[in-house]
């Protein structure tokens, strides 16, 4: 699904930043994949929370890589330009908005994001369900309005990706809607009740 827009699901941003950002910034570099990026709000909207609760010094130490399948072809060229219309981040705070945007003549009622949050981004174009990380040693996986479009094999084959590529004690979030599948229980615990925020079960999965 490509429409998103910023601070979308603006809780769950703050309950992976009130409880897996003290681990995680235990043992830096802070490596962070976002798989089903979309254009872009999301990483981005993570990427300001983060920068907001870190400070410059602490944050250089955050990458965060974006991912989806994207058929269009152009969702690497929008996170890389950064630029956004006002539609997308009108629900954010203005405080926000003003720190992190600055609105631009071409094209009118779009804004772009600051130099400091678009270097912290990183493109790739990768599918799902070749049960393949691109990359391992994440902190952190993000995966929203994704695994419900999979069938339930399919789903437990990307769980399992996602905690092969998991460094020790990593966090993986999903969707509300989507519970961990009984047989991958063992894998996970659960952080928080009223959000999908799991941490790995080394040897598990």
């Amino acid at each position: 699904m490509a429409f998103t827009f910023f601070f979308r699901d603006l809780q769950t941003l703050e309950l992976i930043r009130d409880h897996a950002l003290p681990h995680m910034r235990t043992a830096p570099p802070i490596r962070i994949w976002d798989a089903g990026c979309a254009m872009g709000p999301e990483p981005y909207s993570l990427a300001i929370v983060l920068r907001q609760s870190m400070g410059p010094m602490l944050y250089r130490n955050v990458k965060i890589h974006a991912s989806d399948i994207d058929e269009s072809g152009h969702f690497g060229e929008i996170i890389q330009a950064g630029i956004y219309p006002v539609d997308q981040i009108k629900r954010m705070p203005k405080d926000v908005q003003q720190t992190y945007f600055a609105a631009i003549d071409q094209p009118p009622h779009h804004f772009r994001i600051n130099e400091e949050i678009r270097k912290s981004v990183i493109y790739h174009h990768h599918d799902l369900l070749t049960f393949k990380a691109f990359e391992k040693n994440f902190s952190l996986i993000l995966c929203k309005n994704v695994l419900l479009h999979f069938n339930a094999e399919q789903r437990i084959q990307v769980l399992d990706m996602f905690h092969r590529a998991l460094r020790a004690g990593g966090f993986l979030v999903t969707e509300q809607t989507q519970k961990m599948p009984s047989e991958r229980l063992r894998a996970w615990e659960q952080v928080v009740s009223n959000a999908r925020i799991y941490r790995k079960i080394d040897g598990n999965a």
